[in-house]
């Protein structure tokens, strides 16, 4: 009787098995509970993938002239397509007629319609060039050899730079000059621990700074900011050649002061422009005496306000595009 009912189970339980293991742990099948309460196992048939369906592209997607045409000519046509309703507006006339009136749209720049100023040009400034002399003529018949000094008008130095490069250049300290920077406005400082040299027109600290090798290009200049602190530096540049010899002197720059603002200081600009000679190796930043002893006066909403002119400050170099 054992011996039976044991032979029953093994056949109940080799019933129960698919390939050694049991239906319910054998993928691809699931389970369920007949109406007897019996639980039956079933194999789970897949549906067949369905193809996705190919859409056709629409006519606007199509990348054709009339779709995509040109930026700037669709500019100058003020953003107006070919068979689209040109852009109007609407108005009444005296005897209460609604009209449409048809109109081009102004695509001009700020530029082109001049409501931005151009860039202005090069500051106001006494120049002085390595190789100008002063030429000699004989006085007009009348001459009054004091006219000018009557009549407050200083007479050209031509001698000047001459004079002013008997006490410079070539003791300069170069090891820590300043290297150009391309493309960006960069620092410029005259501090309390600068190297300093008795010039001409006084002693000053000085910032050297070597200029683009290759030349610079023509029609370019270099616009120098000094800003404000506690003072403002006023300052002259001097432009050398590769021995440190004076070749170009720029100073007394008319410099136009633009006021602060909430995300920067007050400054002087300057621009000067780039010689076309490609002598200049070096520019020299120092101050003078006579500058030092005045101050700038700007207009405020409290009324006119002093900026003292100081002898070391933080200046902004850069090369831009002249008019």
């Amino acid at each position: 009787m054992t011996a039976a009912v044991c032979l029953i189970l093994g056949a109940m339980l080799s019933g129960c098995q698919i390939g050694g293991s049991t239906v319910s742990n054998k993928e691809g099948y699931f389970s369920w509970v007949d109406e007897q309460g019996r639980v039956r196992y079933s194999p789970i048939v897949e549906k067949p993938a369905e193809e996705p369906p190919v859409s056709e592209p629409a006519s606007g997607d199509e990348f054709t002239a009339a779709n995509y045409p040109d930026a700037e000519e669709l500019r100058r046509k003020g953003y107006v397509r070919e068979g689209d309703e040109q852009p109007y507006y609407t108005w009444r006339d005296a005897d209460g007629t609604v009209r449409n009136t048809y109109y081009q749209p102004d695509t001009r720049t700020d530029e082109e319609k001049g409501l931005i100023a151009p860039p202005p040009g090069a500051t106001p400034a006494t120049v002085y060039r390595a190789g100008d002399t002063l030429i000699e003529t004989d006085p007009v018949a009348g001459h009054d050899p004091e006219a000018f000094a009557i009549l407050g008008i200083a007479e050209v130095d031509n001698d000047f730079l001459s004079r002013f490069s008997e006490t410079c250049c070539e003791t300069l300290d170069t090891q820590d000059h300043e290297r150009w920077q391309e493309n960006r406005e960069f620092g410029v400082y005259l501090k309390k621990s600068s190297p300093t040299h008795s010039f001409l027109t006084g002693e000053s600290p000085y910032q050297l700074i070597s200029l683009p090798q290759g030349g610079q290009a023509e029609g370019q200049m270099f616009r120098l900011r000094s800003y404000a602190s506690e003072g403002v530096v006023v300052p002259s540049v001097l432009f050398l050649d590769d021995t440190l010899s004076p070749v170009r002197l720029v100073t007394d720059l008319v410099s136009d002061f633009v006021p602060e603002n909430w995300h920067r200081r007050g400054y002087l600009e300057a621009r000067i422009p780039v010689a076309s000679t490609g002598a200049e190796r070096w520019m020299l930043v120092f101050t003078r005496n006579e500058d030092l002893e005045g101050q700038t006066v700007i207009e405020t909403r409290r009324g006119p306000r002093k900026i003292p002119h100081v002898s070391t400050g933080e200046m902004g170099l850069n090369m831009v595009d002249a008019l």
